[in-house]
């Protein structure tokens, strides 16, 4: 039986997609952002994308209805590479959060968010937020770090995970154990590296034999097409990479020297099937798309364990599952 969701800050779908995966049905998906509105829409044309800011979400004709409401808040008020300024950040959107959970009741909650939130400094912060949700009526499972390699995906990509349930569900919830080791950004990529009949593929992806840094996408005002800051750029030069700029297409059969990451690639590295999910828009609204997205396969693992523990039952590791994964969805908003 599919469970009932509604996602915020959506994205271009990483988490709705491994949500999908795990069985849950999207009533409505709230993206303030045009392009990845259209990316949810090119991919899936049956869901509800309302395009828009979570502030202006109303939540409570969804009273009572919902299974799980989700979300992947903006992440600078706690980003190292920001100033960290938590609560007194604008951009802090947990209050949205807590405002929907209270308004829509759903039988359990999902926040996603970067490292940076479980810094000490935001110890109290946390507790803050724990305080706020039991007032609501949510017992918060806890704050998890879970790193995407964990889960099949090629790079390491650490984010904070943090779930609530409704006080009136008695399944056990346990966070999810990994399911198996992440293949090395060479395989990954080699077939779409190879693609163009580059002769040199084969022997980049051998040498290309770890998991990739973090892919970074910046933010909707700043940030270009590009692998990030120095020392990641460092990192994917390790790993015969050019990390200053993105390529419209992989290197041709005469390539010499690094390579530079395709939209496609860099989807592939943060766990999407591109055959499956089309990043819609120019090389720089695609990109940050990509860059900000939560993985779909970690997405998924926790989606298995929400369900578990709404269902009553536990699932310890997605290798005990067998959920199919599922085509389109067709939503119906009430």
């Amino acid at each position: 039986m599919e469970l009932r969701s509604i996602e915020v800050c959506a994205g271009a779908g990483g988490q709705a997609l491994g949500l999908e995966r795990a069985g849950f049905e999207h009533v409505a998906l709230v993206e303030i952002d045009s392009w990845a509105c259209r990316t949810l829409r090119h991919n899936r044309p049956d869901w509800n994308v309302i395009e828009g800011d979570i502030k202006d979400f109303d939540g409570s004709p969804f009273e009572g209805q919902m299974d799980l409401l989700a979300g992947g808040v903006p992440c600078p008020p706690f980003s190292v590479a920001g100033k960290q300024l938590g609560r007194e950040d604008e951009r802090d959107l947990f209050p949205q959060m807590l405002r929907l959970a209270r308004e829509m009741k759903p039988r359990a909650v999902l926040i996603e968010n970067v490292r940076g939130l479980l810094d000490p400094a935001f110890k109290g912060y946390r507790l803050q937020i724990e305080r706020e949700f039991h007032s609501a009526g949510f017992r918060v499972q806890g704050w998890k770090l879970l790193n995407a390699s964990d889960f099949g995906v090629p790079q390491l990509r650490p984010r904070v995970a943090m779930v609530a349930l409704r006080d009136d569900v008695d399944g056990e919830f346990e966070w999810p154990e990994c399911n198996g080791d992440s293949p090395s950004v060479g395989s990954a990529l080699l077939e779409e590296v190879a693609s163009r009949g580059w002769d040199g593929a084969k022997v980049w992806a051998d040498r290309a034999d770890s998991i990739a840094p973090t892919v970074v996408g910046g933010s909707r005002k700043h940030g270009g097409p590009d692998l990030g800051p120095t020392r990641a750029r460092e990192a994917w030069a390790k790993l015969g990479v050019e990390g200053r700029t993105i390529a419209e297409e992989p290197p041709a059969a005469d390539h010499e020297g690094p390579i530079r990451l395709t939209v496609r690639m860099a989807s592939i590295v943060q766990g999407f099937d591109p055959d499956e999910w089309t990043i819609v828009g120019r090389k720089t609204q695609a990109y940050r798309q990509v860059g900000n997205a939560f993985p779909p396969p970690v997405a998924e693992a926790l989606g298995h364990v929400i369900r578990a523990a709404l269902d009553g039952e536990r699932v310890v590791s997605l290798k005990d599952t067998d959920t199919p994964r599922q085509e389109q969805l067709s939503v119906a908003v009430g």
